[in-house]
């Protein structure tokens, strides 16, 4: 009989709980809340929600919402976005993950100080475009290797990174720019700026789990990792542990399952990223248990 368990390891980030908790308990209190953006990076869990009444909507249609309660998520936002929440009336609930907060307050301080921001990261990511927001939107963003020209090598220069972002990268990028800027600082999570061999701002809660997932998908004959596609740390995660078991796949619910992936296996290790449930995981285990069993 197949056996098929669940990654303890994975499930929620704690910025991610407390974000849920919040939404939570505004809805149970009020009924209704709107989110800006999806609150979540998975569909299950944002249609969850929205089912106890969280509404989702963009900035564009926050312009012509007043007088209402509106949820900033764990992504954070840019300035720009509660001063239009000030002017309507709006009053925030605000969930920003303070790992998030932090980087914001770093980025701010440097440009302040007259740095040239670089930040590493998707430029359409919710997060980036609020790190963005604290540099009046001079900040540059880079997300491959191939797009180091777009910096001024002249300048000096301070290198963030978005919190959801692989680590290899990031020091790859960071190993080139110390060659090539005379002044370039390496920002951390701590109160003061330290040199290349400090701590980056990539959230620990994500690139932490790197030892943990490759152990558990060396565990495992099969890999099912459950996470929404729009989710960066989901991304990442799948990456890590498709290498360190090709017989990882990726799905955002049960019915995208194929059963001749366990075709010669023993076991089947569920895993996900930081914003996939507990519950969808274990959903997927009784499905596929249930499924083998009828099969």
């Amino acid at each position: 009989m197949l056996k098929v368990r669940v990654d303890n390891s994975s499930g929620f980030c704690w910025g991610v709980i407390r974000t849920i908790d919040i939404a939570e308990n505004e809805l149970n209190r009020n009924g209704g809340l709107y989110s800006l953006g999806d609150i979540i990076h998975n569909p299950m869990e944002i249609d969850r929600l929205a089912d106890e009444g969280l509404q989702s909507i963009s900035v564009d249609e926050l312009k012509d919402v007043k007088n209402a309660k509106v949820l900033i998520r764990a992504h954070g936002e840019p300035a720009s976005t509660y001063k239009i929440a000030r002017e309507n009336n709006i009053e925030i609930i605000d969930a920003t993950c303070p790992v998030v907060t932090k980087v914001q307050e770093r980025i701010r301080k440097f440009y302040d100080d007259g740095y040239q921001v670089v930040i590493f990261g998707k430029k359409e990511h919710a997060e980036v475009m609020g790190l963005v927001g604290q540099t009046n939107g001079e900040a540059i963003v880079i997300r491959t290797m191939d797009e180091i020209d777009t910096i001024d090598l002249s300048r000096k220069t301070v290198l963030f990174s978005q919190t959801t972002m692989d680590k290899p990268t990031f020091h790859q990028l960071k190993e080139v720019l110390q060659q090539k800027i005379d002044e370039l600082i390496v920002a951390t999570m701590e109160d003061e700026a330290v040199d290349f061999h400090a701590k980056d701002t990539i959230c620990g809660q994500v690139s932490g789990r790197d030892k943990k997932l490759k152990q558990f998908a060396n565990e495992n004959d099969v890999i099912v990792f459950v996470a929404g596609r729009k989710s960066s740390n989901g991304k990442v995660l799948y990456t890590i542990c498709k290498d360190a078991n090709p017989r990882t796949h990726f799905i955002e619910k049960e019915n995208e399952i194929d059963f001749s992936w366990f075709e010669d296996a023993a076991t089947v290790g569920i895993t996900g990223a930081t914003s996939t449930p507990q519950w969808l995981m274990e959903n997927v285990k009784k499905y596929i248990e249930k499924k083998s069993v009828s099969n």
